[in-house]
């Protein structure tokens, strides 16, 4: 099914932690000049709060009462995706491991993702969107016009994750960042609520010994030929 012109494309990236998702959808966004929507953003704000709170993410009743509470949103700006919970701008404080793993844990809960379902739809409702997650294509945007599934080595994904954190200053341990990326993959596979799978109609892509900008032009070859398929049509 071919996308309405006025509406523009949405498309999905999927795939696990650490195979360069946020990276390559914001080039991909930025080469189409789309929105870039980062969910997991959302469900680290969500982690965020309830770490805060001190809630423990064993209380799937003390989580629901939290998301009746709280308010979160995303918002481009200049220089890239800004997270929001209850007007406050927390997006420097996402990036750690605890808060990953925690996002993790909490994405498994069917309120939670009931919570912030809306506020990803709502974002694509309009089209010309890029948005990447792990049930971006299964879930939020099953008839998505393109599917990505994006997907790296189990070392080159603990490489990277190791890297990203000392970019932002946060030394890490390596070995404890290889556990708890093994246990983040689990976490994501085997969950009962909208586990991590290759969605139907998905173009998979290994990312493994490629470049950033070569993933973006396999990206950009596969939606032109969308494209030109619809022009036909």
């Amino acid at each position: 099914m071919c996308a309405d012109i006025k509406r523009g494309l949405i498309i999905t990236i999927d795939g696990p932690a650490g195979a360069g998702k946020s990276t390559v959808g914001r080039h991909l966004a930025q080469r189409l000049s789309y929105i870039y929507l980062d969910t997991g953003a959302l469900y680290r704000a969500v982690a965020f709060k309830v770490l805060q709170e001190g809630i423990s993410p064993e209380s799937e009743d003390d989580i629901s009462e939290l998301c009746g509470k709280i308010k979160v949103h995303l918002e481009n700006r200049q220089g890239g995706l800004r997270v929001f919970v209850d007007e406050q701008d927390v997006t420097e404080n996402l990036r750690t491991e605890q808060i990953g793993l925690l996002a993790s844990r909490v994405s498994a809960i069917s309120v939670v993702r009931k919570f912030l379902l809306p506020v990803q739809q709502g974002m694509g409702a309009k089209g010309r969107i890029v948005a990447e997650g792990r049930d971006m294509g299964t879930v939020v945007f099953p008839d998505a016009d393109v599917k990505f599934f994006l997907d790296a080595g189990l070392g080159e994904r603990i490489r990277r994750r190791y890297e990203e954190l000392a970019r932002a200053g946060k030394k890490g341990d390596y070995p404890k960042v290889e556990r708890d990326l093994i246990k983040r993959d689990s976490q994501d596979r085997e969950r009962s609520v909208a586990p991590l799978k290759i969605p139907d109609n998905a173009v998979i892509i290994d990312s493994t010994n490629i470049s950033v900008s070569e993933v973006v032009e396999k990206m950009m070859s596969v939606i032109m030929d969308y494209d030109r398929f619809c022009v036909r049509r």
